[in-house]
């Protein structure tokens, strides 16, 4: 397996294993707050299209995946599978379960922001590439749930986990974009500027031990995308302006994952993928010669270089639900 590059042989098996994830009911997390024992609804039937994968949100980006690698590089062994495993989950009456649930109650805050963000990127690929499943009834719900809540939302979450907001909006400041949102898109504009414009001299510690983001990247990722390129560049100066001290090695330089089939090890794992794309994207945003463009273009290759040998690993289930999403996505990107 290359590390540098998702070669058909790397995609098949990517897809092969996305496809037995978004079929497999169990294990599952299931995490609903209930009000009685009468909402003991098993997961298949109260979320029939997202119910694999342990848990809703890495269905929902495992089921991106497929899509995304089919859409690619549709004469993939195995992808005639995926096309019936996608013809038997991604069906209207499916998909109008899932959007009566969001639209209820107890569907205005689970899995916002980072299964709504996957499911908006979900539907703008679906939308986009001509192939015949849609999930555009549940992305009409969460596009307004999405609004309802950003607009109001005065303060980010800077966690390295889920909880993300500025890894979610730029997904779904991605996914606006090219479904020619302006309204959606400039709601995430708007609130990654109201986040995060005079945020200077950055100084949380990273990672911590469940992160598999990373809070100072994933700012500059969306900040990249809501800043023009000269408007970026003094930002991120101003942002990280010792990027190159000792303190910052930490971010540099991928962390030591000692048991990647571990729930948190796994998430330590994924962190060195989602650094690597971040500091890819850093490094393309910034003007040549800027004095940390070759810095972010070596920590891009060195933790590419980690989070890919993590991905065949064998670590089992909790790294295999949702990692190689992750691998993909730092060489297919979302568009």
């Amino acid at each position: 397996m290359n590390a540098t590059r998702l070669d058909d042989s790397t995609a098949t098996r990517l897809l092969a294993i996305a496809i037995d994830n978004i079929q497999r009911d169990h294990p599952v997390h299931w995490t609903h707050v209930i009000d009685g024992d009468d909402r003991l609804i098993p997961q298949r039937v109260l979320h029939p299209v997202f119910a694999g994968s342990f848990d809703w949100h890495s269905c929902v980006h495992q089921t991106w995946l497929a899509v995304r690698l089919l859409r690619l590089r549709p004469s993939l062994p195995g992808a005639d599978l995926a096309r019936d495993a996608l013809d038997k989950l991604v069906t209207p009456d499916n998909c109008a379960v899932e959007a009566s649930f969001f639209a209820s109650p107890a569907g205005r805050h689970w899995e916002r922001p980072y299964g709504w963000a996957w499911l908006l990127l979900l539907d703008a690929e679906l939308r986009t590439s001509g192939l015949p499943w849609s999930v555009a009834p549940i992305a009409d719900v969460l596009r307004d749930r999405w609004l309802e809540w950003i607009s109001a939302a005065r303060l980010p979450v800077r966690t390295g986990t889920h909880g993300n907001t500025a890894f979610a909006t730029g997904l779904v400041l991605d996914a606006a974009q090219v479904n020619g949102d302006s309204e959606l898109a400039s709601a995430c504009v708007d609130a990654a500027l109201r986040w995060h414009r005079d945020e200077v001299a950055y100084g949380g510690f990273e990672p911590d031990a469940a992160d598999f983001l990373s809070p100072a990247l994933t700012t500059a990722d969306l900040m990249r995308r809501a800043l023009n390129a000269e408007d970026f560049a003094a930002w991120f100066d101003a942002y990280l302006p010792d990027l190159d001290a000792e303190r910052w090695r930490v971010l540099r330089e991928p962390f030591p994952v000692d048991d990647p089939s571990d729930p948190y090890g796994s998430h330590l794992a994924g962190l060195a993928l989602s650094r690597a794309w971040n500091w890819e994207a850093i490094a393309e945003s910034l003007p040549d010669g800027h004095r940390y463009a070759e810095l972010a273009r070596t920590a891009s290759a060195s933790h590419r270089e980690a989070g890919w040998t993590y991905v065949f690993g064998g670590h089992g289930y909790m790294a295999d639900h949702w990692l190689g999403t992750f691998a993909a996505y730092l060489d297919v990107k979302a568009f």
